[in-house]
């Protein structure tokens, strides 16, 4: 096994289920220590851990919510005791908050939605370049962002604060390639479209995900790998050129 200092430490925030479980598994085939943060679901925090370690590398998972900053420090503070300075970050933890037009959308539901999907983000962020940047002792890194194609959509009639949440994320990608550039970090974002992940039954339509991908040009919604696989090649060094992109994978939508 290579020295601790020489494997790359990635942080994936919701890596429990869902797109963050799959870009755990994906990360760790290619020889990343993963750092997984979940909100509650222990068994599948530990049954992603252990496919990690099947894969060969290390695995720490951490119950943390990505709306407070506390969490967010001590889930940083963990990676770096346990495995030396984060390398890698992965903003997946998400939230679509509950589905319909906005004359029915509680206020604690919107703020809700931007805690988590921006400001929770953004915070990451920061405590990622404090870590990575070269002015500050790091090494560089790379930060990839998991926005929605609802980004560019809007998602009229069923999460326009999603949607809005999710434009957010692509602004500051842009913006943070640009500020961290010269401190060896690049920034970038996958934008899936409609994929087979729990999230949408926690907004109360459990079919959109079949709803919405048996209208787009491939016909189908997509699968939880098919953005690891995004996610994995933006974190490589095949894409060792590629910042400030907002790579969409949306079956065409």
């Amino acid at each position: 096994m290579n020295s601790v200092e020489s494997v790359p430490v990635t942080i994936i925030t919701g890596g429990s289920r869902g797109i963050g479980a799959a870009i755990a598994r994906k990360l760790a085939k290619a020889g990343h220590n993963i750092v997984i943060t979940y909100q509650s679901n222990t068994v599948a925090a530990a049954e992603v851990s252990n496919d990690v370690r099947k894969a060969g590398q290390e695995c720490l998972a951490l119950q943390a919510d990505m709306a407070v900053e506390a969490d967010i420090v001590a889930a940083f503070e963990a990676a770096k005791k346990q495995f030396g300075r984060v390398t890698g970050l992965v903003n997946n933890a998400g939230i679509t908050g509950w589905l319909g037009k906005i004359t029915d959308q509680k206020s604690e539901d919107i703020q809700a939605v931007f805690d988590v999907n921006c400001v929770g983000l953004f915070l990451c962020c920061k405590y990622a370049a404090r870590e990575m940047s070269i002015s500050l002792g790091g090494n560089g890194g790379n930060i990839v962002n998991i926005s929605s194609g609802a980004a560019t959509i809007g998602g009229p009639n069923e999460y326009v604060h999603y949607a809005a949440s999710k434009a957010a994320v692509d602004a500051a990608t842009v913006g943070l390639s640009k500020e961290l550039g010269q401190e060896g970090i690049r920034v970038n974002a996958v934008a899936p479209g409609a994929v087979y992940t729990d999230i949408h039954a926690a907004g109360g339509q459990p079919d959109k995900a079949e709803r919405v991908g048996s209208g787009t040009p491939l016909g189908r919604a997509g699968q939880p790998e098919e953005i690891a696989n995004a996610v994995a090649w933006l974190m490589s060094d095949e894409a060792s050129y590629t910042t400030g992109a907002v790579l969409r994978v949306a079956g065409g939508r």
